[in-house]
């Protein structure tokens, strides 16, 4: 199982989505407390998250949902949505991706990770760094449409 950091948290990869026919990939999240990516759609693929460990508040469309531990969330292709990590121990879920776009976009922005804990807290990226991502972002068919919560 490949582990990569993504960002400020770490991310297992289960099930490739070079590993079947449909791309479906599967990856364990680990985040500390506060962690929150961009507001964001994918125009590709659903996601299933599957809470493992702490209190993730999701954001799908116009809805607020703070999931706990076997608790699911669907985010839609094309909805906007976002979370955040509100348990201070952080949180671990795993992401369902319909589609190979998401893994193929952390893949490419993230480093193998140096050892199976979180990476050293780096902070937010700079506007400019912000800019390049969101570039990256836009060839897996994202599209960053609104800042992180906090």
């Amino acid at each position: 199982m490949q582990a990569l950091w993504f960002f400020n948290t770490l991310v297992r990869i289960w099930v490739s989505e070079v590993e079947g026919q449909d791309g479906l990939s599967v990856m364990e999240h680990w985040a500390p407390f506060g962690d929150s990516p961009p507001l964001h759609i994918h125009h590709t693929e659903d996601q299933v998250f599957i809470v493992l460990e702490g209190a993730i508040r999701f954001f799908v469309g116009d809805t607020s949902r703070l999931a706990l531990p076997f608790e699911e969330i669907l985010g839609p292709k094309g909805v906007p949505h976002t979370h955040q990590v509100e348990s201070p121990e952080g949180a671990r879920w795993v992401t369902v991706n319909a589609h190979r776009d998401f893994e193929r976009f952390v893949r490419a922005i993230s480093r193998p990770a140096e050892r199976e804990e979180l990476p050293p807290p780096a902070g937010p990226p700079t506007p400019e760094e912000m800019e390049r991502i969101a570039r990256i972002a836009e060839t897996y068919g994202i599209e960053f449409v609104g800042p992180p919560l906090g």
